[in-house]
């Protein structure tokens, strides 16, 4: 289990909360809260727009619990799953106690979705701090003015530059963010990472694959849907999914010549599942047409995209 070091608050109150983790896409935003709760809950790919589920993260200690939610990138919405998705960012941010804004601080004013992440702050009166993540992309000379200029931007609680992905500056972050909180008892039990299911991580772990080994639109234009899950007493355990795709030609892509694509995905797939759920597995992946499912409404709703309390 995940636990902050908050041995010196011993005798203080015991404080819980939401945190949002909000941003423009591919700024960093599983790459960070898989590194604050030490351990991978959101998956992470180098595309963008990965995400699309609010993904819940609990980092618990004897005094403290943060509930971190993962949000899918910032954007103007094309279609109805890019819709679902910034629906799901946006109660996200209204459900937070506190919100992190996470901003790339190679990329800085060069992208059109990181304006869109900073007006979603604009007259917040809630408790927001803004982490510059891919600080090891920048030199210090660079820096310094850039943190200047995003400090009169919004009266952020607190500004903290870090490197996600290497682990350098996040340790500021929960001492941060931990008397920002509310006075509450822990929402979740203290030995728990995540409410949601083993489904669901399964799915993205797959989805992952996908997303690494799948090029151009064919990881966008993909879900995986979990239509068997059988714990056995002995052997593997039996993991049958579904992915689909929107059309025929994205299906044979993902198959590949031969299968080839798709036992490349399984084999990958599979190594992460067990990893993941401490147990071998059997898994059985095959692939399916359903047209236009990201406009679908009754389908993402099937699907579980959308957001929920």
């Amino acid at each position: 289990m995940p636990v902050m070091d908050q041995s010196s608050a011993s005798h203080a109150p015991f404080r819980c909360g939401y945190v949002a983790i909000i941003g423009a896409p591919n700024v960093g935003k599983s790459t960070l809260m898989n590194a604050l709760l030490r351990q991978k809950i959101s998956i992470v790919t180098p595309k963008p727009q990965t995400t699309r589920h609010r993904v819940l993260g609990i980092l618990s200690s004897d005094s403290a619990q943060i509930i971190f939610l993962d949000t899918p990138g910032i954007i103007t919405p094309r279609y109805a799953l890019q819709e679902s998705m910034m629906l799901s960012a946006t109660a996200s941010i209204e459900d937070a106690d506190v919100v992190v804004l996470l901003a790339d601080a190679s990329r800085r004013g060069q992208e059109e979705d990181e304006d869109l992440a900073f007006q979603h702050i604009h007259g917040m009166q809630k408790p927001v701090l803004l982490v510059l993540n891919k600080i090891d992309l920048v030199s210090k000379q660079e820096l310094l003015p850039e943190i200047e200029a995003v400090a009169r931007m919004h009266p952020f609680t607190a500004i903290i530059p870090v490197s996600a992905l290497r682990e350098d500056g996040t340790e500021r972050i929960i001492p941060a963010l931990v008397p920002l909180l509310p006075e509450h008892p822990p929402y979740f039990p203290l030995d728990i990472v995540s409410e949601q299911h083993q489904r669901f991580f399964v799915a993205e772990l797959i989805r992952e694959q996908v997303f690494l080994k799948a090029r151009e639109e064919v990881p966008y234009a993909t879900t995986v849907e979990i239509v068997e899950f059988s714990e056995r007493e002995e052997g593997r355990w039996l993991i049958r999914a579904e992915i689909y795709v929107e059309r025929d030609s994205q299906k044979g892509i993902l198959i590949g010549k031969n299968g080839a694509m798709l036992r490349e995905v399984g084999s990958a797939a599979r190594r992460e599942i067990e990893r993941f759920l401490e147990h071998p597995v059997y898994l059985d992946l095959r692939v399916r047409v359903r047209e236009k499912w990201r406009n679908d409404e009754a389908w993402l709703q099937r699907l579980g995209y959308g957001h929920d309390r």
